[in-house]
Formats: C-alpha cells, sequence, structure tokens
C-alpha cells in the first residue's frame, strides 16, 4: 500500500487560496450539513442518483434490489430542485470521516501546484469540470442505479492528472508500509491510476453494489490529464524547476 502524505512543494509562490477554501467547504458540508454522518436525509437527498438524472425524477421512497439473492432496501429523500443540482451539491458531501480526510489529504498535497499553475479562475473552472465529468462517466456505466453517488474524489482525481501531466518529476513522499519513501509523482500516480482500473474491472466483474466509484475516479482522471496536456501546450517553455540541474545529467526532460 502506497499512502502519498507531502509532496516538495519549496518552488511555490505562496498559498493556493482556492485549494484552501475547497477544503474549507468540504469540511463545512461533512460537519455542518451532513453533520458528521447523522444527517443521512440530507445525504440521501443531495448525492446523486443516476435513476434520477437519467429520467428527470427525484426518487423520495426507498428502492428495493436484489443482490446475491438477498432483497437489500435504498433509503431515499426528497432532493432540489431541479434534481440535476445534485451532480454539484454531492461534489462536496462524502460519506464518512475516511472518505472525507482521504479525499482532502489528496487535495492539500496535489491541489496547490496545479492551482498556481492554472491560476484562480481556471483552476476552479478545471477542478468544477473534472467532478462534472467524473460523475457523467459513473452515470453512463449504470444509468438505472438507484445507489447514491458523493464525494470529491472525482475532481480531484482530476487535480491528479493534470499534477502527473505538470510536474512529473516532483518528488512525492509516501507511506509504503511503515516506511516513508520518496518517489516521482510519475510513479506514484501512474500506480495510483493503475489500480483504479483493476479495481474498475473487479468491481464490474463482481457486480458489487456501493463501495468505490472507479469510473469517477477514471473519468476525472483522464480529463485532468487532458487539461493538464492543453495546459503545457499554452506554455512557451517549461518553468524552471529545482530538479531541473539532475534533469539535465541524466537526460530525463526530453521525455517531459
Amino acid at each position: 500500500m502506497l499512502l502519498p502524505i507531502s509532496d516538495d512543494d519549496r518552488s511555490l509562490p505562496g498559498p493556493a487560496y482556492v485549494t484552501l477554501v475547497l477544503i474549507g467547504i468540504n469540511l463545512a458540508v461533512f460537519f455542518l450539513l451532513q453533520q458528521a454522518g447523522f444527517n443521512p436525509a440530507f445525504t440521501y437527498a443531495y448525492s446523486v442518483i443516476p435513476f434520477e438524472i437519467v429520467n428527470g425524477v427525484d426518487l423520495v421512497a426507498p428502492q428495493t434490489l436484489r443482490v446475491a439473492g438477498e432483497t437489500i432496501q435504498i433509503p431515499q429523500a426528497p432532493g432540489p430542485t431541479p434534481i440535476y443540482l445534485t451532480i454539484l451539491t454531492a461534489m462536496f458531501m462524502h460519506g464518512g470521516f475516511a472518505h472525507l480526510f482521504g479525499n482532502l489529504l489528496y487535495l492539500w498535497i496535489f491541489g496547490d501546484n496545479v492551482e498556481h499553475r492554472f491560476g484562480v479562475r481556471r483552476f476552479i473552472v478545471f477542478y468544477l469540470g473534472s467532478g462534472l465529468v467524473a460523475t457523467f462517466v459513473q452515470i453512463v456505466l449504470d444509468p438505472a442505479s438507484v445507489i447514491p453517488n458523493l464525494g470529491a474524489s472525482g475532481a480531484i482525481s482530476g487535480v491528479m492528472g493534470a499534477y502527473l501531466v505538470l510536474f512529473p518529476r516532483n518528488r512525492v513522499h509516501a507511506l509504503f508500509f511503515y516506511v516513508v519513501v520518496s518517489i516521482p509523482a510519475v510513479a506514484a500516480l501512474g500506480l495510483w491510476i493503475v489500480m483504479q482500473f483493476f479495481g474498475g474491472f473487479s468491481a464490474l466483474a463482481s457486480e458489487g453494489v456501493g463501495g468505490v466509484a472507479y469510473g469517477a475516479h477514471i473519468g476525472g482522471f483522464i480529463t485532468g490529464v487532458v487539461f493538464g496536456l492543453i495546459e503545457r501546450m499554452r506554455m512557451r517553455e517549461e518553468p524552471a524547476h529545482r530538479y531541473d540541474p539532475f534533469s539535465a545529467r541524466d537526460g530525463s526532460k526530453r521525455y517531459w
């Protein structure tokens, strides 16, 4: 298990205020509106239900599913009007403490670099756009699903995809079992997306219900890669980086 815990931010010009605001909004929604999980009515009301988006209806009664020969009920609650607003609201909600803090850790690590490279306005558009694409990918994979989808992971996956393209040589410090290792971003994030593909295929094969939205992760990540490539093409020259002397010696810069 490789868990990123920080990266090399010594070359950043200052705080990334949009990233900090996004972290604050996610915390506020979880603790004030979702009441740290003790307000399930709000969570079910403002999560994305693929069936609702595809059909333009608001499910308010519990839905029954047959899974592996067992009958389970999926709670529902009246959502906003129009129901399509859940595509935005669900992007700032989470299913528990691990879900929340795991997502915000990744946003904290990778968001500041991408924000500084994009600029405030384009970063906001990019972040929300990645989240929207991620949600639509998840909906397309199972348009009849009545299972709630929520979380910032689709948008944050976009941030990680852009980081991979824009800062492949940055050092990412990660926890590998009980040891802290420092590896290039291209290795850390490359391994992460490979795991998402394997997880997605496994989930499809097992017809799992609930759990990790691998489709959203993959869709958001690919969106981030595309935005990152566009940003690289806009740059007249690559900004100076503290690892340039090493790249000049071993020739690795020609790949990036």
